[in-house]
């Protein structure tokens, strides 16, 4: 029998070379997910939000692995890693698929079935394009051992009980909002926009405010003007 490599002499990739997501609309999704995560977690020592990334599940065996699209992990040390090592960390608490009709058959199937074995808390399955997932937002809450469907919500929204957030399908993308508050999270390219209203708000307040400074100066030299004429009579 041969011994088995020692850890130190097992490589585990951090990259396949394989495009990251399925077409434009995943990826934004992905990205979009990725950012809420951030926003959310992003300020925790004990969090780590990842995407597009291997999760290695058998020590030792480098070919044991998967790449989830997101990935949030609850309870664990905050810094910059490569992959994910399941027997140094604990399961994720929560994994997003964004899928499409080229990765249903594994994202509902092996993947699933992977991810409820290793014990992912819940598992969330999006497709962006409608291709074949109906609804198109779907998910899983682990329950002794085992995945049971994730109610939807009479306005399509689907609770993550995990993050405390709302998913809700709009358009090609997947918005998240706050359970308790009914707030939403904004997208990357919603904060922009709204940088950029403030940003030109307060040009704006500024000119008027300029406007009214050099209106209120020529007041005051007019009124000068007319002391003076009087003082001269």
């Amino acid at each position: 029998m041969s011994a088995l490599p020692l850890e130190q002499e097992v490589e585990y990739p951090t990259s396949d070379g394989q495009p990251m997501a399925e077409s434009p609309f995943h990826a934004r999704v992905m990205t979009d997910l990725l950012f809420g995560l951030q926003t959310r977690y992003g300020a925790l020592a004990d969090a780590w939000e990842g995407i597009n990334f291997f999760l290695y599940y058998e020590k030792g065996n480098p070919k044991a692995r998967v790449s989830p699209d997101v990935m949030l992990a609850k309870g664990v040390a905050r810094w910059d890693r490569q992959n994910y090592l399941l027997w140094k960390e604990r399961p994720p608490s929560l994994i997003v698929e964004v899928t499409s009709r080229k990765t249903r058959r594994k994202d509902t199937g092996p993947k699933k079935d992977l991810y409820e074995r290793i014990g992912v808390e819940e598992y969330i399955l999006f497709d962006p394009l409608g291709d074949y997932l109906r609804p198109p937002l779907q998910g899983y809450r682990l329950l002794r051992g085992r995945y049971q469907p994730l109610p939807l919500a009479e306005d399509g929204t689907l609770l993550s009980r995990t993050t405390g957030l709302r998913m809700k399908s709009e358009g090609h993308r997947l918005r998240l909002i706050d359970a308790a508050t009914g707030e939403a999270l904004l997208w990357p390219d919603e904060i922009e926009a709204a940088k950029r209203e403030a940003e030109a708000a307060l040009r704006e307040a500024e000119a008027r405010a300029q406007a009214a400074e050099a209106r209120a100066r020529a007041l005051e030299e007019e009124l000068k003007r007319i002391r003076g004429a009087q003082q001269g009579r």
